[in-house]
């Protein structure tokens, strides 16, 4: 499955009920995802349940390899997974965008692999000895999102292989046919029932896999909503929880920048995939001594970056990936327009050309409590809030539910640090906003959900501890 036809022909439904799979920059059916039932839901559990003593007997060493493989195997096959995400997801092939998400992938997975996760010795003295061990929990349930939807089902698939855990994936409606994919490019090397997906609506799938006796353990990326839904679906069963919801994420820009010097990073912060990203910069203070020339910097570089149809190897921003987001971005920028938010940059889309795209928008001289500050946007339009007083901006931004991630923009790196120390976040970036390492933990505070991804602590999510004592 090298090609993009191998690829395609490999995941699309033949027949039965499907759902079209739309690309949003030109809206052309591109395939058929099949749509599955609670039957077909359970089927996988038990080939997963089944699949996992086996799977869990392996050595450690043994867990690794198959996952290099994998890797080697989504390695292999990336410009067709790449191009395939592209047109279902909207995201162009260059910039940080589908080859780098599928890039991320392979990265990723061989990270979850090497990840060195040793007995832990908790006590060695007269007073006796201890050991931490780390089991599988059983079959994981995981549940991914349309936004980066091939990357963030690896956050919780390769991690709950290695630790000796086989997995059934439920993905995003919209983005069903990239994940497809990704699924079966690794199923070309992976032992048969150790990763399992099932496509359908969130309804009734995903609320049958949260509610599963079966499934020890759930990962969820998306709305905070849904993640209520899913706590209360598994109270029954106490089943473990790993949940990355909402964010609306703060900047603070202190008076001590320099406006040019930090523009490109604030831009990529705030619109990387579109602003389509839960840890995207989507509230932006700026000190008033430097906000002029920080929103005139700001939009100088906004306005030259291309956004257009994804497989044009020129453009790097595309359309946002479904019409809902479209109308909420839409809806906010209006409201905000409304108020007498001045518009810097984009707030007209042509609402008769083909696609979902709405143009880059700054938003400028907005009352911090304007909706558009306060809801999470989740698009290409970021509002800029003027302040005077450091203790007012802190307490504004933290003053929402959401604490996913913030930033703090200084030439002073100490002055930074203090400022940083008292956001209330699960990652504070200082003069960048985002970025993600596979080896540091990533997660929420707040309502942005609990529990932690990535490196030993990722690790440590998807297993069981298991104290060794005497």
């Amino acid at each position: 499955m090298k090609t993009y036809a191998e690829l395609l022909e490999a995941v699309t439904a033949k027949s039965g009920d499907a759902r079209d799979a739309v690309d949003p920059a030109t809206g052309e059916v591109i395939g058929k995802s099949p749509t599955q039932t609670v039957a077909d839901l359970e089927a996988a559990i038990d080939t997963a349940e089944a699949a996992q003593p086996a799977w869990a007997a392996l050595s450690d060493d043994e867990r690794k390899a198959y996952l290099h493989r994998a890797a080697d195997a989504i390695k292999e096959s990336s410009e067709a997974l790449a191009e395939l995400l592209s047109r279902e997801q909207g995201k162009p092939l260059n910039g940080p965008n589908a080859r780098f998400e599928v890039g991320g992938c392979e990265v990723w997975t061989r990270t979850a692999a090497d990840t060195p996760l040793p007995v832990e010795v908790l006590i060695d003295d007269e007073s006796g000895y201890a050991e931490m061990h780390y089991r599988p929990i059983g079959v994981v349930g995981a549940i991914s999102p349309w936004n980066w939807p091939m990357m963030i089902s690896i956050w919780q698939i390769a991690p709950s292989l290695r630790m000796g855990n086989t997995v059934v994936i439920k993905p995003a409606d919209t983005t069903a046919l990239s994940v497809r994919a990704l699924v079966a490019v690794m199923n070309q090397v992976l032992p048969e029932g150790v990763l399992n997906i099932v496509t359908g609506p969130g309804r009734t799938i995903g609320d049958a896999l949260t509610k599963s006796p079966k499934i020890g353990k759930i990962m969820f990326t998306g709305s905070t909503p849904v993640g209520k839904q899913i706590i209360e679906a598994s109270a029954d069963n106490v089943t473990r929880l790993t949940l990355e919801l909402g964010g609306n994420d703060a900047g603070i820009v202190l008076p001590d920048v320099d406006p040019a010097a930090i523009a490109e990073d604030l831009f990529w912060g705030a619109f990387i995939n579109t602003g389509q990203t839960c840890a995207a910069l989507k509230r932006l203070y700026v000190h008033d001594s430097v906000y002029d020339r920080v929103v005139e910097e700001l939009a100088k570089f906004a306005a030259n970056v291309p956004m257009g149809v994804g497989l044009d190897e020129d453009n790097v921003l595309g359309p946002l990936q479904n019409r809902g987001q479209f109308d909420t971005v839409d809806r906010l920028v209006t409201a905000a327009k409304e108020s007498g938010a001045r518009v810097v940059l984009g707030g007209e889309p042509d609402y008769d050309a083909p696609g979902n795209f709405y143009p880059t928008t700054l938003i400028a001289d907005i009352d911090p409590h304007n909706d558009l500050v306060v809801e999470e946007q989740f698009g290409p339009a970021l509002p800029i809030i003027r302040y005077t007083d450091l203790d007012e901006v802190i307490g504004l931004a933290n003053e929402l539910e959401f604490g996913l991630g913030s930033s703090v923009w200084s030439s002073d790196r100490a002055k930074a640090l203090e400022v940083a120390a008292r956001l209330k976040a699960g990652t504070t970036w200082i003069n960048s906003h985002g970025g993600l390492h596979p080896m540091v933990p990533f997660g929420g505070a707040k309502q942005s959900g609990y529990g932690r991804e990535f490196g030993v602590e990722g690790l440590k999510a998807v297993a069981e501890p298991h104290v060794i004592s005497g």
